[in-house]
């Protein structure tokens, strides 16, 4: 597989591309891949490739506005205790965009990165595995 393959990637547009790097490394768990910094960065995290675009990069020219969406979009991590990430990333100093919204598959919460971009942490439900056996 050529390393291209092995992601997927996301482009955020950000206005600080250093204090978007440490945002998600520093908060999130992403490792930083490529720093060509005040211009581009692209972190890491398991097979999403986040390419964070400053004001001076080729990925931030502006979108023609017939195709320009509304902007909601947003990545989407799950972890495995939304609580407990909700409490250590709160002791980190960030802010929330939402209280924990609770549905049929599962529990979210929004978070913003410094440019505004939406970040989704999401808990599965437990899934039923029928009766234990034993």
């Amino acid at each position: 597989m050529e390393e291209a393959d092995q992601y997927a990637s996301v482009r955020y547009l950000v206005d600080d591309v250093q204090a978007a790097v440490d945002y998600y490394v520093t908060h999130f768990g992403f490792t930083l891949n490529t720093n060509a910094a005040p211009a581009f960065a692209d972190v890491v995290r398991g097979p999403l490739r986040l390419l964070l675009s400053g004001p001076a990069s080729s990925g931030a020219r502006a979108t023609p506005g017939d195709i320009a969406g509304p902007g909601y979009n947003r990545i989407h991590l799950t972890v495995g205790d939304l609580d407990a990430e909700v409490d250590r990333l709160r002791d980190g100093g960030v802010s929330f965009l939402s209280g924990v919204v609770s549905g049929p598959g599962g529990r979210q919460i929004l978070v913003a990165d410094p440019a505004g971009n939406l970040i989704e942490l999401f808990e599965p439900a437990a899934r039923d595995r029928g009766p234990a056996v034993g």
